[in-house]
C-alpha cells in the first residue's frame, strides 16, 4: 500500500527533527497513520519495558532524567524522547523498525547511543512480556518476496549496500579497506567505549592482517595454494594471500568492489596471480585447495544456505580446506528473526540473515563438509566497530560531500551502533570456522590462541 505523505516538517517545528526527502525516505519523513490505539498500548509496552532496563529516560531536554536502576558498567545512559507521539506512533504501526526510523528522523536521541542499544540487546528477551509474545505478529512484518537472494536478487541486494560508494567506505574502514571483524593483539578496553576510541590506522590495519593470516592458516594456504574467495570486499585478502604464494580466484557480485579490487591487486604487483571476477558463488566452477569466504553467509539468505554449503563442497579439491568468517546469533533468535522484516534488512542488508551455530553445523554436514575448528571472539568484533563508527562520525562533512544526507548519516550512524551493541551484549558473536570433506581425515589445528582462535 502506498501511503500519501506530507513533507518533512522544518528543523524547527520539533526539537532534533531531521528533514526527510519523501521520496527518498517515505517511511521516516513523518510518522506512519496509526490507530490511537495501537499508539497507546505500544507506549504502555513501551514505558513498562524501559522501567525495567538500566536506561534514564528524558522527554523534554530541560527536564532532569527520569530514575532508572543503577548500571553495573558505570554511567546509565540516557535516551531522550524529542516527539514521545511521533516515537509511540511508529512502534505502535511498525515495531522495531519504527524504532530505527524514528532515530533516523530525529525524534529520539541518546548521550550514548552504543550504551542505550546495549541495555536493550541485553533485555531484548525481558522488554515484553511473556504472556504477549503470541502477539509478536502483531507488530512485525514478513520480509519482502523481492529480497530473496536468487541469482538476480542476490546481485540487486549486493549493490543497495555494497556499491554504495567506494569513497563512503574509504572513509571509515582501515586504509586496507577490510570490512568484516579485526583481531586485536592486545584488545582495548571496552570500558573505555565513551572515550577517544581512535586507534593509528597502522594498527587497525595490523589487526585486520592478524585477522587474515588466521584464516589463510586455517585454509593452508600458501606457495602453490589453488585459493578461491567468495566475496572478494576490495581485494585485502586476495592480495595478502597472494603475497602467500598462492593462486587466488576471488569472485563478488559488488561492480564498485570489483573495479577497485582489480586497481589494487594491479597496484601491488600480483595481477599475475589474482583473478578478480563479477561471478555468483552459485556459477564458479573449479576444484580449489582452499575456500575462503570471510562474513558472506549472512548476505545468502537461509532459503540458499543449502545451495551455498553445498557450492563450498562441490569446490573443494581432495585435501582441501573451507575457511570461514561467520557472523552468528543464538538459534531461538534466528528462528524468530528468519521470516521477520527487520530494521537492518529494510535499511543495510536486504535479503540477509545472520545464521546459528548450529545452523552452521547443520547445513554444512548435510553438504558433506566436517567442522574440524570452531573459535568465537565478538568482543573482537565490538572494538572493529567501535574504530568504524569513531571514524565515521569523525568524517561527517566528507560524508555529506559525498551526497549522503542527514537521514542517511544518522541511519548509518545507527547501524554501526545497533552492531557494535549486539557484540558487547553477547547477542551477536563471530566465528572462524575450518571445514574439510567428511570423508577425509582432519587437518591439524594452527596453534593460534589457546583453543586455535583469537584471545
Amino acid at each position: 500500500m502506498t501511503l500519501s505523505i506530507p513533507p518533512a516538517a522544518p528543523r524547527t517545528a520539533r526539537p532534533g527533527r531531521v528533514p526527510a526527502d519523501p521520496d527518498r525516505w517515505p517511511d521516516v519523513a513523518a510518522p506512519p497513520r496509526a490507530s490511537a490505539v495501537r499508539t497507546a498500548v505500544a507506549r504502555l509496552l513501551v514505558e513498562r519495558a524501559l522501567a525495567r532496563v538500566p536506561l534514564r529516560i528524558r522527554t523534554d531536554r530541560s527536564a532532569p532524567p527520569e530514575q532508572a536502576p543503577a548500571g553495573d558498567d558505570g554511567p546509565v545512559p540516557t535516551l531522550t524522547l524529542h516527539d514521545p507521539e511521533a516515537f509511540h506512533r511508529r512502534i505502535g504501526a511498525c515495531g522495531l523498525i519504527g524504532f530505527g526510523e524514528s532515530y533516523m528522523a530525529g525524534e529520539w536521541d541518546a548521550d550514548d547511543l552504543v550504551g542505550v542499544l546495549t541495555v536493550l540487546a541485553r533485555h531484548v528477551d525481558d522488554l515484553v512480556p511473556a504472556p504477549l509474545h503470541r502477539f509478536r505478529g502483531a507488530w512485525v512484518r514478513r520480509r519482502p518476496g523481492a529480497d530473496r537472494n536468487t541469482p538476480d536478487g542476490a546481485r540487486a541486494n549486493i549493490h543497495r549496500h555494497y556499491d554504495l560508494s567506494n569513497d563512503l567506505f574509504a572513509l571509515f574502514l582501515d586504509p586496507g579497506l577490510s570490512y568484516s571483524s579485526a583481531v586485536f593483539d592486545p584488545l582495548p578496553d571496552p570500558r573505555g567505549h565513551l572515550a577517544d576510541p581512535l586507534l593509528p590506522d597502522g594498527t587497525f590495519t595490523a589487526a585486520q592482517h592478524r585477522k587474515i593470516d588466521r584464516l589463510l592458516d586455517l585454509a593452508g594456504a600458501g606457495p602453490g595454494t589453488s585459493l578461491l574467495e567468495i566475496g572478494t570486499g576490495w581485494g585485502e585478502l586476495a592480495i595478502h594471500a597472494a603475497g602467500r604464494g598462492a593462486r587466488v580466484r576471488t569472485v563478488t557480485l559488488s561492480e564498485e568492489q570489483l573495479g577497485l579490487a582489480r586497481r589494487r591487486v594491479a597496484q601491488a604487483g600480483v595481477a599475475d596471480r589474482v583473478t578478480v571476477e563479477l561471478l555468483d558463488y552459485r556459477q564458479v566452477r573449479g576444484r580449489y585447495d582452499a575456500v575462503v569466504s570471510v562474513e558472506m553467509i549472512e548476505a545468502v539468505g537461509a532459503e540458499f544456505w543449502p545451495d551455498y554449503f553445498t557450492a563450498l563442497r562441490r569446490l573443494l579439491a581432495p585435501g582441501g580446506r573451507v575457511a570461514l568468517q561467520a557472523i552468528t546469533m543464538p538459534h531461538a533468535r534466528m528462528l524468530a528473526t528468519a521470516r521477520t522484516h527487520t530494521w537492518i534488512s529494510k535499511y543495510v542488508f536486504p535479503g540477509g540473515l545472520i545464521p546459528s551455530p548450529e545452523a552452521i553445523a547443520r547445513e554444512s554436514a548435510a553438504a558433506g563438509l566436517r567442522l574440524t575448528h570452531d573459535a568465537g571472539y565478538g568482543d573482537h568484533y565490538a572494538e572493529t566497530l567501535r574504530q568504524w563508527r569513531a571514524r565515521f562520525l569523525r568524517a561527517e562533512p566528507a560524508v555529506t560531500a559525498l551526497g549522503f544526507d542527514a537521514v542517511f548519516r544518522r541511519m548509518w550512524d545507527f547501524y554501526l551502533a545497533y552492531s557494535e551493541a549486539g557484540f558487547r551484549s553477547g547477542y551477536l558473536d563471530v566465528r572462524q570456522i575450518r571445514l574439510t570433506a567428511a570423508d577425509e581425515p582432519a587437518g591439524p589445528v594452527p596453534p593460534s590462541g589457546r583453543d586455535g582462535g583469537p584471545r
